[in-house]
């Protein structure tokens, strides 16, 4: 029998005073599986000002935030510079692979792209949420990603870093954010 997959618990944390107040008291309720890495994901309507000290509180406690599809928020599409500021603050940013594809549309498309141009992916994901309207596929992503830029990346964005939170180990592929690019 070869490899099976290893599945472990996780959730889109969702930022409200409480919810970070019980996170950054009991991390075991948020975070993924035994790991110190928390998925959170902002509203589309507004991103707190204060999410920076946030995230700064998370990082303090050995809590790795992992923006999730941060390409899709159209308050960062028109300020993308915050996602940048936020991986060097030590975050990491997870984008939706049916939005490299160009299955949101352009705009997001655009702005996945513009994230990884500038190094500041660290996961690629399918955010699938159920088999016929947002089925678990990557493979299209994960080629263009492979063309675009490499093969390397899009190992690391699909199984390397996935699999050290999986296991509670710091992210492989770490690159600095380039602001310039």
């Amino acid at each position: 029998v070869g490899d099976l997959p290893r599945l472990s618990l996780g959730c889109d944390f969702h930022l409200s005073y409480e919810n970070i107040t019980d996170a950054l008291a009991h991390p075991d309720r948020y975070v993924i599986g035994t790991s110190r890495y928390l998925l959170v994901e902002l509203s589309n309507y507004s991103v707190p000002p204060q999410i920076s000290d946030t995230y700064a509180k998370f990082i303090a406690t050995g809590i790795t935030p992992i923006i999730t599809h941060p390409e899709r928020n159209p308050i960062l599409q028109s300020e993308p510079e915050k996602v940048l500021r936020w991986v060097e603050l030590g975050c990491a940013v997870q984008v939706t692979a049916s939005a490299v594809t160009g299955a949101w549309g352009e705009a997001v498309r655009r702005s996945a792209e513009w994230l990884l141009k500038r190094d500041a992916v660290h996961f690629l994901a399918s955010d699938g949420h159920d088999m016929k309207r947002r089925p678990p596929v990557m493979s299209g992503a994960r080629e263009v990603i492979a063309k675009l830029f490499s093969a390397d990346l899009a190992d690391a964005l699909v199984s390397k870093n996935p699999k050290a939170v999986i296991l509670g180990q710091p992210l492989p592929y770490l690159p600095q954010p380039a602001s310039k690019k």
